[in-house]
């Protein structure tokens, strides 16, 4: 089947070992001085060893892979104690993997092991504390509690209207569920900073996507990676959320390019802030 998956670079790979630890699926090992996918059955294609690179030759590409298997992860990882078991499980439900996790889970009531916020009564992700707890970051499917600020003055308490996470469009998974149907926002860096009413006026009920123009170096990989995202589900809306300064035009372009390459249409609302929090 072609399915996400990572692949690794040997010219830019130093060997570091950085990126193991990041993998509790087990699909990396140090070989001959190298990284290495060892199993395709292992990798995810989610990409949680890709931040940890320090030479950046680590990528999600494409390509025909034997099935994931997640109860062979599991095995695997069952072996490796409480800590490897829970990262794993946090992993999967930060990236909205729910019925992975939910496999994980299953796995670990058969045999019976109990790992503190996932406990065993959880056969299914909306059955599971933790994701519950997470249940607004991965599309609000459940009743989890909103983050909010302190108090400001006058007793108003700013709730969070976050759905999902990641946001930063380097470490977010084109595959995640949450994009089906979505309305989304594309949010310039600087964006959230100038516009005081950021999570109330824009995040509310949106997906966000979030990437700086200017300073970011995978401008290609961006346009590849939203191209996927637009191609592979069905995009309710687009709202762009940029800066005045003329380097935070880019947004709109690497969003207009992808749309492009994925050969789709989708109406965009483009809006300005000033650097003083106006909206033009």
């Amino acid at each position: 089947m072609k399915r996400k998956i990572i692949t690794i670079d040997e010219e830019k790979c130093n060997g570091c070992g950085a990126c193991i630890p990041d993998c509790p699926e087990g699909a990396l090992q140090l070989i001959d001085g190298k990284a290495r996918l060892i199993s395709d059955l292992f990798c995810d294609g989610l990409g949680a060893c890709i931040g940890t690179c320090p030479e950046g030759a680590i990528s999600v590409i494409e390509r025909e892979a034997e099935p994931y298997d997640e109860r062979r992860v599991m095995e695997n990882i069952s072996r490796q104690g409480m800590n490897t078991i829970a990262a794993h499980l946090k992993h999967l439900s930060d990236h909205g993997e729910k019925g992975y996790l939910a496999a994980a889970l299953e796995y670990l009531k058969e045999k019976g092991i109990d790992v503190p916020g996932f406990g065993l009564e959880a056969a299914a992700p909306k059955r599971c504390p933790a994701s519950e707890r997470f249940a607004g970051l991965l599309g609000r499917e459940g009743t989890g509690e909103k983050g909010g600020s302190p108090a400001i003055p006058g007793g108003e308490t700013i709730e969070s209207e976050l759905r999902q996470w990641p946001v930063q469009l380097k470490l977010l998974n084109p595959a995640a569920s949450y994009f089906d149907g979505a309305h989304l926002l594309v949010a310039a860096d600087c964006s959230p900073f100038a516009f005081a009413d950021f999570h109330r006026r824009y995040v509310r009920g949106r997906i966000v996507i979030m990437f700086c123009p200017k300073l970011d170096p995978y401008v290609d990989e961006y346009v590849d990676k939203l191209a996927a995202i637009f191609s592979s589900h069905r995009i309710a809306s687009v709202t762009i959320l940029r800066m005045e300064v003329p380097c935070c035009g880019g947004t709109g372009a690497i969003v207009r390019k992808a749309m492009e390459k994925a050969g789709v249409k989708i109406d965009i609302n483009e809006i300005t802030v000033s650097v003083e929090g106006r909206l033009l």
